[in-house]
Formats: structure tokens, sequence, C-alpha cells
């Protein structure tokens, strides 16, 4: 399907300019003229996605109300929210890019603007770029693509290669896609050996067998594009065999490995001629902006797993940071101009993928209904009417943390009740109603069952002090990523910038202090452990919901910040 003119310049009046430098800068980019075109540069041009988590339709997905900081993080733009977030940027509230970049007025907004996202949808504005600038465009693909929904799950992740396909993914690079385990990882997107159902290049430096030092994979790409050599290496989530069983990824080992990056850089420049080097991460913000400052030699790192959308660049020396949100809620694009070998300048834009003003591509729309079909009925399964926003993204309990919560300590008769601080997970407006589907996407895990088991008092507060570190912890390299444990039946105190092991205080069960040498009774799901006996969390909640009928949540002040 073709891109108007009149499309495009609807797409762009609601969408604003996110490059906005002021609210009058703002005010005045919402001229149609100004909006219609991305202003072109140089002769390259990279458009980026990443964390779309399985979700092939359009989704409401809220950011987060709570990104704390440490050490000198503390305040800086990758930690703003909310109003701090609006005036860093110079974005007006109510806008369409306030709704895309934070979590102020969602639900009024979420029906004022409609849902973001949809393979359809990018599918649209990535042909209008192509088109554009022929032989000048690459797309790039974060990782975190093959997991988060039902049809990922239940097809193993062949719908979203099916969807990359059509979509024209150029260079991939890992994460969750390992929760398939390495043989079906291979039969997706091949090895150093074979190629898989994927077309485009899958690139992974940072896989390797156990006592082996050669990546299992390509380790990084060489593309031409617009008569410039660009070289895209690919960093996939350093501690896969540690947040996901390890049963998974069996002799197979991950880490930043800043060491073997500098030479890949060095043997891209050097030997192969790159004019460019592009390192597609998937290491989280933090992580990437310290790779950037100790790996010489990197142009671009466009980086995901953290899910913040920068509406600007992050400068580190010589290299632009980007990251580009999640569940496709946009596409970022990077102009280059090279010369002589060398970047001499660049443009960006974060583009929010507004669906109901961005018309679907009518081949990736079909692909989609193609690949959905034989599960709609099962997908649509009504299970609850939602009265209240029910949200996951944010450094403590979101509201549909506490459905799962509930779920979990009702159901299994706990005490105490335990679930990540994952940051996927659609989010639910006021009215709607909670499908199968959507359970799916807060629970599509390939280890999704649950755990019922005794726990004292010190090993609940040992628990909850080693995922504060792990999110807290002032070098980013040894942070994870995701959120703080989401806990029920419990509050607690915490103090981020404490050193580990001191950040959990007062934490009450029932209101009563917790007892170190009490033993309770825990449930919780997503065990990375061996393989966890109860029912799986998509059967827990989806019962739980349709007990209620409806959801109806009163604030439930659970953590207090110190």
């Amino acid at each position: 399907m073709d891109v108007t003119r009149r499309d495009f310049l609807t797409l762009l009046t609601v969408a604003g300019a996110l490059g906005a430098g002021s609210p009058g800068a703002q005010a005045a980019a919402l001229e149609p003229e100004r909006l219609l075109d991305f202003q072109a540069l140089g002769n390259v041009t990279l458009l980026h996605m990443t964390d779309p988590h399985g979700t092939l339709l359009p989704v409401h997905y809220r950011e987060p109300d709570t990104l704390i900081g440490v050490g000198a993080e503390a305040g800086s733009r990758p930690f703003l929210t909310g109003e701090a977030f609006l005036k860093a940027y110079g974005i007006a509230r109510g806008s369409a890019e306030a709704h895309a970049l934070t979590h102020l007025d969602f639900a009024a907004l979420a029906a004022r603007y409609g849902r973001m996202g949809g393979y359809a949808h990018i599918a649209t504005l990535v042909q209008r770029v192509r088109a554009a600038r022929p032989g000048q465009t690459l797309l790039l693909d974060g990782g975190d693509t093959l997991q988060g929904s039902a049809t990922a799950l239940w097809t193993r992740g062949e719908d979203m290669v099916r969807a990359m396909n059509q979509l024209g993914v150029d260079v991939f690079t890992p994460h969750w896609e390992f929760t398939y385990g390495i043989d079906r990882v291979k039969e997706l997107f091949g090895d150093r050996e074979s190629r898989g159902l994927f077309r485009g290049d899958f690139v992974c430096h940072n896989c390797k067998e156990l006592n082996w030092d050669e990546p299992v994979f390509h380790p990084y790409t060489l593309r031409e594009v617009g008569g410039v050599k660009v070289g895209v290496i690919g960093q996939a989530f350093p501690y896969v065999p540690i947040s996901h069983p390890r049963r998974l990824v069996p002799n197979l080992t991950f880490g930043i490995q800043e060491e073997q990056a500098q030479r890949l850089v060095n043997e891209l420049r050097d030997d192969k001629k790159a004019d460019v080097v592009v390192l597609l991460s998937h290491n989280g913000l933090s992580s990437d902006i310290k790779m950037a400052g100790r790996v010489r030699g990197i142009d671009v790192v466009l980086g995901g797993h953290t899910h913040d959308g920068l509406p600007r660049p992050i400068v580190v020396g010589r290299t632009l940071v980007v990251n580009s949100g999640a569940h496709g809620k946009f596409l970022s694009r990077l102009d280059l101009d090279v010369q002589g070998g060398r970047l001499q300048a660049h443009r960006y834009k974060l583009m929010p993928v507004l669906s109901r003003y961005v018309p679907e591509e009518a081949g990736m729309a079909r692909l989609i209904r193609e690949i959905r079909a034989p599960y709609e009925a099962r997908l649509a399964e009504p299970l609850a009417v939602s009265e209240t926003l029910l949200y996951r993204r944010g450094n403590f309990n979101g509201s549909f943390d506490e459905i799962l919560l509930d779920a979990l300590l009702k159901r299994l008769d706990a005490e105490v009740a335990f679930s990540p601080g994952f940051r996927w997970g659609v989010t639910i407006v006021p009215g709607q109603t909670i499908t199968l589907e959507d359970v799916y996407a807060h629970t599509a895990l390939t280890y999704p069952n649950t755990l019922v088991r005794e726990l004292t008092g010190a090993e609940i507060r040992q628990i909850m002090e080693d995922v504060a570190d792990n999110l807290f912890h002032p070098d980013p390299y040894y942070r994870q990523g995701g959120d703080m444990v989401r806990v029920g039946g419990l509050t607690y105190a915490i103090e981020p910038r404490k050193p580990m092991g001191q950040r959990i205080s007062d934490i009450r069960a029932g209101g009563v202090p917790l007892s170190a040498d009490r033993r309770y009774k825990t449930a919780s799901w997503a065990a990375v452990g061996p393989e966890a006996p109860g029912p799986p969390a998509y059967d827990v909640v989806a019962q739980h919901l349709r007990d209620l009928k409806r959801v109806r949540l009163d604030p439930r002040p659970r953590v207090k910040v110190l």
C-alpha cells in the first residue's frame, strides 16, 4: 500500500515533532508544512525499532511514573518521568508526544489518540522512508521481538519472524529469543554455518560456548548503504543465563565483553574499511552509555532492553546513543552524513506510531490476519471488565501487577506473593474488557509455572535485597534490567542509594513486622531454577479474572521510597 502525502501529513500533524526543543518550538512545529517531511540528511538512513514483545497489533502501553537513578545518574535524562521529562524536552502536556512518552493523563489521552504501534502501521512508515531513500536505508531490530504474546508463545516465535521478514528487517540481535532454547534460535535464525527462517542478518558477538572463544553466531555484518560501508556489531543481552533458566541455554556464556567488542570495531575499521560502525545493542540504556564511553570507534549505539524512548540521542564523546522505546510505539530514524570515511553530521527523530492516523500497509495486514486466524476465538475470550487503569511499567508495583499478585495469593492460598518486575505488558484502560490475549501479554513465558514454598522472613528480605541491588547498583554493568520484584501481602521501605543489603527496611506482612525466623507460605512464578510444579501463571490469572468479572482497584501504597 502506497502512503500518500496527505496520509503522512495527517500522521505528523497529530504526532508533533518529538525533537522540538521548547514550548515555542513545539507550537511552531504543529504547522502542517513544517511537519510534512523529515528533513533528509546525508547518504545513510538507519531505522531502528526494539522490544516489540510480540505485539503484532496496536496496543496501549503506559510509560513509567517512577524511574530512580543512583549516583551520577540521578536526575539525568534517562531517569526523568512525567512533568520533568516534558520540561527537559520541551513537550507540551496533553500533546500526542506527551501521551507517547509519559504516564500523564494516560486514560484521557489514550481515548484522544488511540492505540500505538502495530506491524501493519510500522510497515507503512518503513515503506515511506525506503521509497524516499532507495538504497540508503537499513532497518535494524534490537530484539525482545519473539516473546510477549500468545501467538509468539504458541508458534514458538515463528509468527514474529514472518512479520520481520515481511517488514524487511535487515539486521537483528537477540535477548528473550533465547527463552525458546538454543535449538529453536538456530532454527529461526541460523548460526555461523547456516541460515534459518529469518531473511536478514542475525548478529551476536557475545554468545559463546563454554571454553571456546568463537562466537556461536556471526558477530557482525557489513552492509553497503548509499555508497557507504556500514558495519553492525550485535550485542545480545549480557545476562541471559542468569535472568532466565540456564537449561534453555546450556553451555553458553554471554557477558558485556568489551575487549572483544573493541577488537571487532578495530577489525571493521582497519581490515574491512567500514566508514560507519554501529553497535546494535540489547544492553539497556545505562550500560549502552557506559560502553559507548569505553569502546573507541563506535559511531552509533542503537539500544534496547530498558524500554526507554529518547527524543534526542545521548552523545558520549563522538558516539550517538539511541533507544527506541517498546511495544512498537516508536520507529527511530537517524540520518547520517558520511564523507571521507567519517561521520560528519546527523539528524534524528523518534517517530510515534499512532495507529489511528497511520494507515495499514496492506501486505502486512494480510499476513497478520493469516497468523492470527487459527487463534482468534481463543484470544478474544472475555474474562472481566476493568474499571481501573491497569499497567505494569515502573520501578515498583503497577496495577496489573496487583492483579497477578492477587491471583497468586488467593488461588494458591499464600500469605506472600512475588512476581517479576518485567517491563513488558500492555496497558488496559478503564472500561476495557480484559481478554485472554491481554493475560498472555503479561505472562507469555516459556517458563510460566507457579511455585508454592515456605520461606523465612530473612529469606524474603534477602530476595528483595538481591533484586534491589540488580536495579539500583551504581555500576550499570551489574544490572540485569527489569524493575523491583512485585510483592503481594507485603509493604516495605526502600532507600535506593544505600549499599547492597541495606536498602530494604520496615517489611510488614499483613500490617505486622516481618519476623526473620517465622516461615511464610509464598507463591511466585517464572522461576529461573528447575521447572516449577504449579499451574502456569496465565491459567491462574485467567481463572481469577473469570471469577472476578469486574476489576476495581483502590490505590495500594506498598512501597515507601526513602
